[in-house]
């Protein structure tokens, strides 16, 4: 059986110290994982990455990041997307960006394919995932069966669910980001794949998915711009849990994770 622990959306400050601090309890209580996969995208003040935070990262014991559409809004995050695999963004933006989106992430002699994609219904124009998906699976798979997560960076619940659909019993695994707020449908479908169509966000969740209501609702009530301050309160770890059948790289199980940080 191969264990990995995969978390929502980590956004700025309070979700790296609360990734941090949670990170030894969840080991305990699962007994360890073969591998840590958590997307971080916002984690730089909500924005991007740094390479300062992925040293952080890895220092806790990350194994591999995803990302999505914020992953461009700071510069300092495409040396990284150029140098190290262990983070990769959307395969599906054009040639030419930095980085690659698939990764397969080795560690005490197992393995485990990672695959990131990024959605189209009510976000920028991309080339198809689906389509996408087809062809960074057989670049995965040219070495055989080994468990498959994907990480597809979507708004629209349907065009999650069709995507893992599609994929079903092709890839282990298919969670959804993006959207902050984690969803209750955390399911096996028929094909041996394991779904949730949102893992969440780690970090606060006093405002507005991560941001604090007061720097979000001007921009509602004027429609003018306005600068937005990372929440620091109820912060929460959002996350799941997937254990994948060594033989056939498929799911044999599912749990969601929302577990509430105490940050000093």
């Amino acid at each position: 059986m191969t264990r990995v622990l995969f978390v929502g959306d980590v956004v700025g400050r309070p979700g790296r110290e609360a990734l941090a601090r949670a990170l030894p309890t969840l080991r305990d209580r699962w007994e360890g994982f073969d591998f840590i996969v958590i997307n971080c995208e916002n984690a730089a003040a909500g924005k991007g990455m740094t390479g300062k935070i992925m040293e952080e990262f890895l220092e806790l014991g990350v194994d591999g990041m995803t990302s999505g559409n914020h992953i461009w809004d700071k510069n300092t995050s495409y040396p990284i997307l150029e140098e190290d695999s262990r983070l990769i963004r959307p395969a599906n933006y054009p040639r030419g960006c930095p980085g690659a989106g698939r990764t397969i992430l080795l560690r005490n002699g197992k393995r485990l394919g990672l695959l990131n994609l990024q959605g189209r219904v009510f976000m920028p124009p991309l080339d198809c995932p689906f389509r996408v998906a087809d062809e960074e699976l057989k670049e995965l798979q040219a070495d055989g069966n080994l468990p498959i997560l994907v990480d597809f960076h979507a708004e629209a619940t349907s065009e999650k669910k069709a995507l893992a659909l599609y994929l079903d019993g092709r890839v282990g695994a298919l969670i959804g980001t993006h959207t902050h707020v984690q969803t209750a449908d955390e399911q096996i479908l028929s094909g041996g794949t394991a779904f949730l169509t949102d893992a969440g966000m780690t970090g606060g969740h006093s405002g507005v998915i991560g941001v604090k209501a007061d720097s979000v609702l001007p921009r509602y009530l004027t429609g003018m711009p306005s600068r937005f301050e990372v929440c620091e309160d109820e912060v929460r770890l959002n996350g799941v849990v997937i254990d994948f059948h060594e033989d056939t790289g498929l799911a044999r199980g599912i749990q969601r994770i929302s577990m509430p940080v105490e940050l000093s």
